[in-house]
């Protein structure tokens, strides 16, 4: 069923072709970098990494994409989906990750998720809608294919009066965002030697 602009929900055999388009979308991405430096050995396990993000917020969140093929991708955790656990990891595909990734980029990734559920823990305590992921295929990029993958849960968040909360690590990013009612939380350095973030939070709109 298509929500809106020509979005619908993924399927689950869409997962994988959503991981290889956010592996593209995200490849020179400063998060990208920090976890996998090595520039030719970076795509597959990057693309592995997102489609098991996206795997898990197809069973325990809400993902949108494009209807004609996923030319871009609106991962949500929602606010009454369950906590994280080995469980909901496992059913994700998630706990092959160290594998795919290599130890050293896994830890890397740990250490900055950590800092970001501190971070979100805090400063968003209450039932919210979690953008873990948008992303848009290079070529599409500039379309207004973000904003329309937006849409849906930013509808569904005012109707139900919650606020929405991202993370995102390009400057650039920041005004798109704020376009659509995102207020910018912290400015920060991941620690350690690691990349610029804005943690941002969206109010309910009346």
């Amino acid at each position: 069923m298509e929500l809106a602009d020509g979005i619908v929900r993924l399927t689950s055999e869409q997962v994988e072709e959503a991981g290889d388009m956010l592996g593209r979308a995200f490849f020179d991405n400063p998060m990208s970098l920090y976890l996998l430096p090595e520039e030719e050995r970076r795509l597959r396990p990057l693309s592995r990494m997102f489609a098991a993000f996206t795997r898990y917020c197809h069973l325990y969140g809400e993902v949108h994409v494009t209807a004609s093929r996923v030319d871009g991708s609106a991962a949500w955790l929602t606010p009454e989906g369950p906590p994280m656990s080995r469980e909901t990891i496992a059913a994700a595909g998630m706990a092959a990750m160290p594998q795919e990734m290599g130890q050293e980029a896994f830890q890397r990734l740990m250490a900055m998720k950590r800092h970001f559920d501190e971070l979100r823990q805090r400063d968003v305590p209450e039932p919210h809608w979690y953008l873990w992921v948008l992303g848009v295929d290079p070529p599409r990029q500039g379309h207004g294919v973000g904003s329309a993958l937006l849409r849906p849960v930013l509808s569904l968040a005012d109707q139900d009066g919650l606020p929405c909360y991202l993370e995102t690590d390009k400057a650039i990013n920041v005004p798109f965002y704020q376009g659509h009612g995102f207020q910018v939380v912290v400015e920060g350095d991941l620690p350690d030697d690691g990349y610029p973030y804005w943690t941002m939070k969206r109010p309910p709109r009346r």
